[in-house]
């Protein structure tokens, strides 16, 4: 496993139908090491905090072996790395390996694995194409955030360690898996709420499992 590339940005207006809008899902591949900090890379910062970033969102990863299905999806579309916005591209780090909890060393730095990610309309934007959230959602191919444990430094061309195991074991497939479902069990709702899953994830489940308790 290791780090494809490192891809920062900065929040930049665009307009989109008769808007302005800021977003900083516009990131470029970083050349040599780059410095992680609690919240974030050092060159990137989010636009909007109050639905990105924090300590659960200061990285985002996706797998570089996405790019291939999307590239037969989005013909028509030039994807270099950084196009959805994540912030680490990956090799042979998928949603179906990669457990709510994980422990994971890149270079200097430690992360923890904190939820599955979420698009919101600036996909969207970024691709130009007003069904892109609801297609990368459908995909099953959602990436994921990263809290950092121990800052550092590393660049592209980094492995990735897994130094622990979230526990219980909940795959972040396994939660996309599970938000979707229209009639989740108890069951799978109480083992994924005892995993380490950031909060705003926490919530939505727990709603749910009121509604699966008939209350």
């Amino acid at each position: 496993m290791r780090v494809v590339a490192v891809n920062i940005g900065q929040p930049l207006q665009v307009q989109t139908g008769g808007r302005s809008v800021l977003t900083s899902i516009f990131k470029k591949p970083a050349s040599g090491p780059v410095k992680v900090g609690r919240l974030n890379l050092e060159g990137d910062r989010q636009a909007d905090l109050t639905v990105h970033g924090g300590f659960n969102k200061a990285v985002y990863v996706y797998p570089s072996e996405h790019y291939s299905y999307w590239r037969e999806e989005l013909r028509d579309s030039e994807l270099g790395w950084g196009t959805f916005g994540e912030n680490l591209t990956t090799e042979g780090l998928f949603e179906s390996a990669v457990h709510i909890g994980d422990r994971l060393q890149i270079g200097s730095a430690i992360f923890q694995v904190s939820q599955p990610r979420m698009p919101c309309f600036k996909l969207a934007v970024r691709m130009n194409r007003p069904d892109m959230v609801k297609r990368f959602w459908a995909s099953g191919r959602s990436g994921f955030y990263l809290s950092v444990v121990r800052e550092g430094a590393l660049k592209a061309g980094d492995g990735i360690d897994r130094t622990a195991l979230g526990q219980p074991p909940v795959s972040v497939a396994e939660m996309v898996r599970l938000y979707r479902d229209p009639n989740p069990s108890r069951e799978e709702l109480l083992r994924a709420l005892a995993t380490p899953l950031s909060p705003e994830w926490k919530t939505e489940l727990r709603e749910r499992l009121v509604l699966a308790r008939g209350l």
